[in-house]
């Protein structure tokens, strides 16, 4: 059914750490709503939110899930999205497509930078927010220590809407301080019961209350005003004046409760309706015109022209790609042409989609702030924009994350060697967090990804959903080769065979260029000692030769060659023969110019607890790493430093080991160095006789 009014219409998303309660939470307001019949649990794999097998596995959320339900008539859209680092981009992705974050905490967990960068995120994209302090009833867990973390380290206004009844294993309830009554568990029910409030229990409501009145007096004059003259906010005002702060971000309600046992998830329902913004409250969506590139916007209005952004894809082997969009705009009907503004072409679409976790119902419409989801569209991807075709724009896409690790696939079997490749790009289109590619020096086929449990993830996709079997390796770290002098030689090229011949003779001067400038090719030649159809012959091969390296056989950079001076033959002389002329005059120059390897040097952000910290950069130093200075981010310390790519291979694995799974890095591309004459040794060693072994192979199979 579509949404009849926008201003009663919440899309929210469920956001923190890995491990928080995220799913367990979702599935308790699910239940609560009447949108499912029993309370399921993550744990046991009874929850619907979590349903791809690898979830089950895992005990925990990797891609973001979908359901709906309705609360005091009001339509909740909820995303149930993962909190673990490598599975971050997805999580971000979903929350440039909704209004609202429930963000949950854990009250027995040390505050994590995952949990930092999506409430950093939050305020970037202006994202009203509810807290839920979750898991109460388990032990060594704090609300107090939650409240804290959310102050201190989020920075976050906070103002409690519920209060803990009991601790850990005596967590019995909740208390409301809006209605001033007690929610407390019924044994053996999932459904609690109210009681009025008295002694100690009263008198927390009523401080938790005056705090709550001071708060939200202190973001309006004119409730402020009131306040200070009578000492009180009625009922009323202190709903409205609570509701205003919590859109405009000035104020984070909390509240608090335990999803297993469904205890203050009816409260927290009511705040999502009555404190966090319906897509009208969000104001226009920025966006440009598809037609002059003018900055324009679309109001979350039915009345506008359509238009919507996908945000993310599902692909199945079977049924197709599933596209997942948000309505930013207007009406959608199906069996309806809209045009995909992205890639300027026209989609058809079929029948529009509800989504319920893995199943979806069919509906005939959609409308502005609904995110729904189109089957089988034959080009739109994530991150484009779907719009009417009289009124074109483009929304902004979200941006495409850097890998920090990669891995060669090795195919198990000739068939899944010719299958990968589809496969890959399948997965690639359903996750743009991962990157595939052939390495064009090593020819491995990479894969690569947010951690390795990322990767490993996908390669059990790869076999769940496309039949295809891979063993991960290792990547080959793509080393180059340069020279640190200058040198000159000639090529030449003379073969008599009987008949014409081959003929080609060319002088080069190589120089080093400076580091990242690649390779320049100068024709110098005077007086026509080689004729001008021959120049691109030399080059070519020279090219060719520059690919195949000399040391190690990694690709030649940095280096500018010059053609001076030659001769040809007016019969003989051919392409071929000035290609390998080039070749042969390259190789004999590289002799003379001080050959050196290089290797790739990333530039790495490591965020771990200061305790950490000094087992970190002791092991970044023995990696060869330089580092390049210390930060503070909330409770966390940010170590720059400088390393060696083939250093952090796999690198994830070892950092969580030294912090106990709490270190975290990002590592990008920086530039390349020389690498150590001891290294690099080794490296041409190695390779030779990988090269030796080959050819042995080959002659034997031969």
């Amino acid at each position: 059914m579509a949404v009849a009014e926008v201003g009663q219409l919440r899309t929210l998303a469920i956001v923190g750490q890995g491990g928080a309660g995220k799913t367990q939470l979702a599935e308790a307001m699910l239940f609560t709503g009447g949108a499912i019949s029993r309370l399921g649990r993550p744990d046991d794999g009874s929850a619907v939110m979590d349903f791809e097998p690898e979830e089950l596995s895992r005990h925990a959320s990797i891609s973001s899930s979908f359901h709906h339900l309705n609360w005091n008539r009001n339509e909740l859209i909820i995303a149930d999205t993962p909190g673990y680092s490598a599975f971050l981009n997805d999580t971000f992705n979903v929350m440039r497509a909704v209004d609202a974050l429930v963000f949950v905490v854990s009250p027995g967990a040390d505050m994590k930078v995952e949990a930092e960068k999506i409430w950093a995120l939050a305020n970037d994209l202006g994202l009203a927010r509810i807290a839920f302090v979750s898991r109460l009833d388990r032990d060594r867990t704090s609300f107090e220590a939650a409240l804290n973390d959310l102050e201190k380290n989020l920075q976050a206004r906070a103002v409690v809407l519920t209060l803990p009844i009991g601790k850990e294993a005596e967590f019995r309830g909740v208390i409301d301080v809006l209605s001033m009554k007690a929610i407390v568990l019924v044994e053996g029910s999932d459904k609690p019961r109210q009681e009025e409030l008295s002694g100690e229990l009263k008198a927390q409501a009523e401080q938790a209350r005056a705090k709550l009145c001071d708060a939200v007096a202190e973001t309006d004059d004119s409730l402020l005003e009131k306040y200070l003259e009578q000492g009180e906010l009625d009922a009323k005002e202190l709903r409205e004046g609570l509701r205003r702060a919590t859109v405009e971000g000035k104020l984070v309600p909390v509240l608090c409760g335990s999803g297993v046992r469904n205890v203050g998830v009816a409260q927290l329902l009511d705040a999502v309706v009555d404190f966090l913004p319906s897509p009208a409250d969000r104001g226009p969506w920025k966006c440009v015109n598809a037609l002059n590139g003018e900055p324009t916007q679309r109001r979350p209005d039915p009345d506008e022209p359509f238009s919507a952004l996908v945000f993310k894809t599902v692909v199945d082997p079977f049924a197709g790609r599933l596209s997942i969009f948000r309505v930013v705009s207007g009406k959608l009907s199906s069996d309806s042409t809209v045009l995909n503004s992205t890639r300027q072409i026209k989609e058809r679409i079929g029948q529009i989609l509800r989504l319920e976790a893995k199943k979806q119902s069919p509906t005939q419409s959609c409308t502005a702030g609904e995110i729904v989801a189109v089957a089988k569209l034959k080009e739109t991807y994530t991150g484009d924009t779907l719009c009417d075709e009289k009124a074109p724009v483009i929304l902004p896409a979200p941006p495409k994350p850097n890998p920090v690790i990669s891995f060669a696939l090795r195919p198990k079997s000739k068939a899944d060697e010719e299958r990968a490749s589809v496969a890959l790009q399948k997965l690639v289109e359903e996750d743009p967090a991962l990157e595939t590619h052939r390495d064009p020096q090593t020819h491995d086929i990479i894969l690569a990804g947010a951690g390795q449990l990322h990767i490993e993830v996908a390669v059990e996709k790869l076999k769940r959903k496309f039949n295809v079997e891979v063993e991960l390796q290792a990547p080959k770290v793509p080393y180059k080769e340069t020279i640190k002098a200058r040198a000159e030689a000639q090529g030449k090229y003379k073969r008599q065979t009987g008949g014409r011949g081959q003929y080609g003779d060319c002088w080069l001067r190589i120089e080093p260029l400076p580091r990242g400038k690649g390779f320049e090719f100068v024709d110098a030649i005077v007086g026509g000692v080689i004729p001008r159809q021959f120049i691109p012959s030399v080059e070519k091969g020279v090219r060719n030769t520059l690919a195949e390296g000399f040391l190690a056989g990694y690709e030649i950079v940095d280096i500018k060659v010059t053609v001076f001076d030659g001769s040809y033959h007016v019969v003989d002389s051919s392409d071929i023969a000035f290609q390998i002329a080039a070749s042969l005059g390259l190789k004999a120059a590289l002799e003379k110019a001080k050959p050196v390897l290089l290797e790739p040097i990333m530039s790495l952000e490591v965020a771990c607890p200061e305790e950490n910290m000094g087992d970190v950069i002791g092991d970044l130093n023995a990696r060869r790493g330089k580092v390049l200075g210390v930060d503070r981010r909330g409770s966390n310390q940010i170590i720059k430093a400088l390393v060696p790519m083939a250093e952090i291979l796999r690198y994830a694995s070892e950092l969580r080991s030294l912090t106990s799974g709490r270190g975290t890095f990002e590592a990008q591309f920086s530039h390349y160095e020389e690498v150590p004459a001891p290294i690099a040794e080794r490296i041409i060693k190695e390779a030779k006789e990988a090269r030796e072994a080959s050819g042995a192979g080959r002659r034997a199979h031969v």
